[in-house]
């Protein structure tokens, strides 16, 4: 999905060369083809090939994949999700300030 959302559209082969695994042009194809099933791409005739579009934007993916994160990792908890985020020692200083900032801005929010 990710070579679709950079480039608006791929061949099978495009998509191969775009993505940082080494897959065989038929897992790719095979990949291309569930996500056309699950309604998140859908292709073009072109050539003797077809051209693959995204139909799912990356934020909506973003956000399925985070609910299914919380749900199946976390038990739905949102607190143990973040507790996660904040163990991770490679944070620093400044990401931590701009972490704080967004939870200070969003108690704003639920207090109105």
């Amino acid at each position: 999905m990710s070579v679709l959302w950079k480039h608006g559209s791929a061949t099978v082969a495009e998509a191969r060369d775009g993505i940082a695994d080494d897959l065989a042009y038929p897992t790719v194809l095979t990949i291309l083809r569930t996500l056309e099933a699950k309604g998140h791409v859908r292709h073009e005739q072109e050539g003797k090939g077809f051209r693959y579009y995204a139909l799912l934007q990356s934020d909506d993916a973003g956000s399925s994949a985070l609910d299914r994160l919380l749900d199946k990792v976390y038990q739905g908890s949102r607190e143990l999700l973040v507790a996660g985020l904040l163990s991770d020692e490679s944070i620093d200083e400044a990401e931590l300030k701009r972490l704080r900032r967004l939870v200070n801005e969003r108690l704003k929010e639920a207090k109105k």
